[in-house]
């Protein structure tokens, strides 16, 4: 059976939207490519979607609409954690003059909800609202190392994707890694994401639960964990305060 009889309409959609990289525009072909569904089905669910305002169109290229930037917009947990979050990122940005992120999980992903971008540009794959596996960026194993024994058989579990020659694709070798985080608290990426950018990153935790995660990335040659490390673990921590007292009845 073909993967067009095997899904419903709402899962296709959300296969057509996922597809699209944020800020990039794709042909019909590249959809059908990213997606697997038939062309009828991809033309029509793109009809569809732009008729939403989910989907825009521009010549023979589509694009992720403006409705769907409005309906991220409202969003809870973006409103709430990036509102608490953003004095702590930017006095980070201040002390570093660096990129800070802000990400939570998603499955078997790191979600970046927020980004400050440094003064000087690195190479970075993360962009707000994109996502990267947990196993090869800093913010996504601070949040792994902090989760669930289960959890983490799971995505060790599954092939850990490789985008550069840094990343850790040796389920062992992270397992360990995980388990050092652990220890320190501090989650340190080694240009596992892209090359030329070097990251550390502590987990946000609530009653000792992982919500989210607050990293700084640098230049490579200008890496020194353990001088970022003290400030990043003086947000994280000063997040997960204000977030708990705004949680308490």
């Amino acid at each position: 059976m073909s993967r067009d009889g095997l899904l419903s309409q709402l899962e296709k959609s959300a296969l057509v939207l996922d597809a699209f990289p944020g800020g990039s525009a794709l042909t019909l072909a590249q959809v059908c490519t990213r997606t697997g569904l038939a062309r009828s089905t991809v033309h029509r669910l793109l009809v569809d979607l732009a008729t939403l305002g989910w989907i825009g169109r521009s010549g023979n290229t589509f694009e992720l609409g403006i409705g769907l930037f409005e309906l991220g917009e409202r969003v809870a947990v973006k409103h709430r954690l990036r509102t608490a979050a953003m004095p702590f990122m930017q006095d980070l940005y201040a002390v570093t003059g660096q990129t800070v992120h802000l990400a939570v999980r998603n499955r078997f992903d790191a979600v970046y909800i927020e980004k400050l971008s440094g003064h000087i540009p690195l190479p970075l794959p993360s962009q707000i609202g994109g996502r990267l596996p947990l196993t090869c960026t800093a913010v996504g194993k601070a949040l792994l190392a902090s989760e669930t024994a289960e959890l983490r058989i799971e995505v060790l579990a599954q092939p850990l994707r490789r985008y550069t020659v840094n990343s850790i694709t040796d389920p062992k070798k992270l397992a360990r890694e995980l388990d050092d985080i652990c220890r320190t608290g501090v989650a340190v990426e080694r240009e596992e994401s892209a090359l030329g950018g070097c990251c550390v990153a502590v987990p946000v935790l609530l009653d000792g639960q992982p919500i989210a995660a607050l990293s700084v990335s640098v230049p490579t040659e200008q890496f020194r964990p353990e001088l970022l490390a003290p400030a990043v673990r003086t947000g994280a921590l000063a997040l997960g305060r204000v977030l708990a007292r705004a949680a308490a009845p």
